[in-house]
């Protein structure tokens, strides 16, 4: 049986997936992680969190938080995140400019490499950095 929530593909098997695939699993990784942030930071009602939870996951707020990693990234970490980046993705949503938009795919495509390697830590050090004040 596959346990989902300890993956641990090898680099073979990573580069199978698609950088669009990658930030489809990065995405949900990354929005799961802000709403357990959020719900260890008190907010309580459902609409609060969902409020809340929108703030850090649109892509104009993962474009600002993406920026506060590139210090800190590795050169395989950026790699995979101008892979996302540079990815042709279908339409803009509204509200966010395309390179918004763009950035935002390279940091949940990030978010999704390294969690199907099974390197939680790095995520958790990386979602830190981010949602430092």
């Amino acid at each position: 049986m596959i346990d989902y929530f300890q993956l641990d593909m090898n680099p073979g098997q990573l580069g199978q997936i698609s950088s669009l695939g990658l930030a489809h699993v990065g995405d949900g990784v990354y929005e799961l992680m802000v709403r357990s942030w959020l719900c260890l930071k008190g907010k309580a009602t459902n609409k609060g969190l969902h409020r809340a939870a929108v703030r850090y996951v649109a892509a104009p707020a993962q474009a600002r938080m993406a920026e506060r990693l590139r210090p800190v990234l590795t050169e395989e970490e950026v790699a995979v995140f101008r892979r996302g980046r540079n990815s042709h993705t279908g339409g803009i949503p509204r509200g966010a400019s395309v390179a918004e938009y763009h950035t935002a795919t390279g940091l949940e495509a990030l978010f999704g490499w390294l969690y199907l390697q099974g390197r939680t830590q790095r995520l958790n050090e990386l979602f830190t950095i981010m949602m430092e004040e």
